[in-house]
This record gives C-alpha cells, structure tokens and sequence, in this order.
C-alpha cells in the first residue's frame, strides 16, 4: 500500500515539473492555434452570427462540462471561489470567443492573429498584477511598448493613422478579457484542478449562455454547411473545453509569465492554419508586424522581476495534486500540518 502511494507521488512529480508545466501549456496553444480560421470559416457569407458561434460553442462545451463533474462526483467551488470563477467566465467563455467572432465577420484570421499576438505580454501584464509581484520599471516599460506595436499594426493594416479599425478595437478587447481570464484561471487552478477550473466556469455561465443563444437562433437561424457546422465542433469541444484543460494545467504549474510565453508561437501556427484553411498568404506587412509585435511580446514575458510568491498547496487534495508533490515540485518548505503522516496514507 505504502509502495502504491509512493508511486503514485512519484508518477505526480514528473507531471508537474516546470518542464511539462512548458509542454502542457504548448499543447493547449496548438488546440487554440485553429480558433480563429475555424471561427472565420463558421461566420463566413452569414451563415452563422458572430453571437450564435461565440455563445452557442460555451452551450455545447458547458454539456460535456456538467457531464464530467457529475460523473466524477467534484466538490463545489466554496465562497469567492465562485467570483473567481465568474470572472474567468467573463473573460474566456463570453469575452473573447464574442468578441473575435464579432471581430472575424469584418476582417481576416490572419490580421487577427497579429493583433492577438499581444495576447502573451497581456497574460504576463495580468499575472504580475494578480500575483501582487513588484517587477522593474522596465517590465512596464517593454509592456507599453507591446501595446504600442500591435496598436500601430493595427493603425497600418486599417490604413487610419488617426485610429484603429472597429475589428482591431474589438481584437484588442479580446486580448484583454482572455489575458485577464487566463490569470484568474492559472491561480484558480492550483486550487480546483485545470480541468475543473474551465468546466465550472462553463456551468456557472450556462444560464446567460444559453438564453442568448436561443435569442440568437430566433434572430438568425444558423445554416451552415457540412464544414461550418465541423469547425462549430470543434470551437466547442476542443477551443472551449478540452483545450483548457491542458493549458490551465500548464498555468497552473506555471510561473505563469514564463508558461504564457509560448503563446509567442500561436500567431505564427494561426497564419499558417489561415494559409492552409482559407487561402490567406501572409503578405509582407503581415510577416514584419508580426515579428515586431511577437519581438516586443518575448522581451515583455521575460523582463520581469522576482518570481510570483507560490501559494500554499491546497489543504484538502481536491486540486487533484498530492500536497507532498506540490511542494517538492516546487521546492517550498511548509509547516508540518500540511504533511501527511506515513501511518495515515498506509490505511
């Protein structure tokens, strides 16, 4: 029995070294690489609203979602968890899949990657400000510097020197409400699991999702053809759902600003998706803004200070992570009531 857990705490270490912290948050920026050319394909002719492909997607996950925590009996979130909760709601179950869907009906999944590429430095700007970390003035600096990029891409595709696109101020919000969204949901994370933290934000959206959804079908009944209703599938079960799992997890084991960095690789999977799915070649302002963008965007990420404070682990395993491979993975030193005693894990 003894053996059993040991393995077990073992098989958990190797899980949550930084190193898979890296490669779990890679594998969900490959699952959300195709997020914008299927979103483009779904909107496409009108065939779908923005609305209907933004809210209806987190209705079909928010299905998978209860099935999974009623079937593996998980406890409910407690107190200001449930406020935590909303707030990743709002920013990646509503606030970004809207907003760029919203964006998508007016412009191409290949300007809109560029501008998203502001996504990262986002993320870290959040993380830091969650995470009550003190960086250096240079952090802000080189972050004011990424804004100012993708805001003058923006400004240059749009050909308006005196403002940006209404799809660019809709894609810049949507950086916004994902950034802020994947912060609260790394640190939820640690506490309620990666897998958990995605499926209850999706059942506690569930109502307002499926009110506008049933709004939008009355509006606008989606047609749709065999391969728009597919990329629908997929924004659901795999961009909204599945993906999370793995990049939560990755934000989880974190640190955050240094997990958040390999966003850094999704404009450039975006444009090649845009190139294969919908014939869309990266022209040359395309190629030398998303490089400059994507340049700011990594000296962000890695300008800053001290590593965020890491939490204590959870007291009542329900994060799914072991409290003894939490702090051995991550090399704190805690009182001896968040330990286990031998005798017990034996029984």
């Amino acid at each position: 029995m003894r053996a059993n857990s040991s393995a077990t705490t073992a098989h958990s270490q190797v899980l949550s070294t930084p190193k898979s912290g890296l490669g779990w948050g890679l594998a969900g920026v490959v699952a959300f690489s195709l997020t914008l050319p299927l979103t483009r394909i779904a909107v496409h002719d009108g065939a779908m609203s923005a609305i209907f492909v933004g809210i209806g997607r987190a209705v079909v996950a928010a299905l998978f979602a209860a099935a999974a925590l009623a079937l593996t009996r998980q406890r409910r979130p407690r107190g200001a968890q449930w406020i935590r909760l909303a707030v990743v709601a709002g920013g990646v179950v509503i606030g970004f899949p809207v907003l760029t869907a919203y964006a998508l009906t007016t412009t191409s999944a290949t300007h809109s990657a560029v501008v998203i590429a502001l996504l990262p430095a986002a993320t870290a700007v959040a993380a830091v400000v969650r995470g009550r970390e003190r960086p250096a003035p240079s952090f802000w600096v080189t972050a004011a510097v990424s804004a100012t990029a993708a805001v003058a891409f923006g400004m240059l595709q749009s050909g308006e020197f005196g403002g940006l696109h209404p799809a660019d101020l809709l894609l810049l919000a949507a950086v916004l409400a994902a950034a802020i969204g994947y912060a609260e949901g790394g640190l939820l994370a640690r506490e309620l699991g990666s897998w958990q933290t995605i499926s209850w934000a999706l059942v506690l959206s569930a109502p307002v999702t499926l009110a506008v959804t049933v709004l939008a079908v009355a509006d606008h009944r989606p047609t749709g053809t065999a391969t728009q209703w597919a990329a629908f599938a997929y924004l659901a079960v795999v961009s909204m759902f599945l993906g999370f799992f793995a990049w939560y997890r990755g934000l989880a084991i974190g640190p955050m600003t240094r997990v958040s960095q390999i966003q850094l690789t999704q404009p450039v999977m975006t444009i090649c998706w845009a190139a294969v799915l919908l014939g869309e070649p990266p022209t040359v302002s395309v190629v030398v803004g998303g490089a400059a963008v994507i340049l700011c965007a990594t000296t962000t990420v890695h300008n800053r200070s001290a590593p965020a404070t890491t939490p204590l682990p959870p007291r009542d395993g329900r994060a799914g992570t072991d409290c003894r491979s939490f702090t051995a993975t991550n090399n704190i030193s805690v009182p001896h009531r968040y330990s286990t005693p031998d005798r017990t894990r034996s029984r």
